[in-house]
């Protein structure tokens, strides 16, 4: 999957997104954004925002920054923006979440609802969104992971060949995922639809700082 797939894939479904995928994947929306807790004046960073369906959601007292890497969906998040006069959102902007522009530890939590499965390298992804997020903080994702149930990851197994056409893959395992990102795992949780789609709450581990009036420690 590479990310002009991605761009043609979202360009056909920007106008219907809200009414395949409002309704469907609202629980998980709802279920991230209360678990946030996010104190006042806290900078979040929501990674492929899409058509800003979420965005009313986020508390009054929080600044809420949304990128994607689709214009066309983007040009419906601002309409929301706007008829909703959302002022907790700062601001929706185009960009590619495994290249962003912002500077290191920007934001105090990080969110990316449904969006590494439509990404060409989930673990670049990861590696900027780490960045990006101050070291302590945290990184909630909710997505779906293959099935355990052998039927069921067949089934996403036989997707595999048409997820340039979807924008989606289907196989993503999540062992496999937590092991290869370096994530700090905190809590698990199942929602949506038959708790298909997992939420992930992880701890964005502190950076060591080398200190160099420190004596490096001799190997015996």
């Amino acid at each position: 999957m590479d990310t002009q797939a991605i761009l043609r894939a979202y360009r056909r479904y920007a106008r219907v997104y809200d009414l395949l995928f409002g309704a469907i994947f609202h629980p998980g929306r709802e279920f991230i954004i209360r678990s946030l807790g996010a104190r006042s004046g806290e900078r979040i960073l929501e990674v492929g925002v899409g058509t800003g369906l979420s965005l009313p959601l986020y508390p009054e007292h929080v600044k809420v920054t949304g990128i994607d890497i689709s214009k066309h969906m983007l040009d419906i998040a601002r309409k929301r923006v706007e008829r909703m006069a959302l002022q907790q959102v700062e601001g929706v902007m185009e960009m590619d979440a495994q290249n962003m522009s912002f500077r290191d530890s920007s934001f105090d939590k990080v969110v990316a609802m449904y969006v590494v499965s439509v990404v060409p390298d989930p673990i670049a992804l990861i590696d900027e969104i780490r960045r990006v997020c101050k070291p302590g903080g945290d990184i909630y994702i909710v997505n779906h992971f293959r099935a355990r149930n052998p039927l069921l990851a067949m089934a996403e197994s036989l997707l595999s060949p048409i997820s340039k056409l979807v924008g989606f893959r289907p196989d993503l395992d999540l062992d496999r995922f937590l092991e290869e990102s370096g994530l700090d795992l905190v809590e698990t949780h199942n929602v949506n639809l038959f708790g298909y789609w997992k939420l992930l709450r992880c701890r964005n581990r502190e950076a060591v700082a080398f200190n160099p009036s420190e004596p490096a420690e001799q190997s015996p």
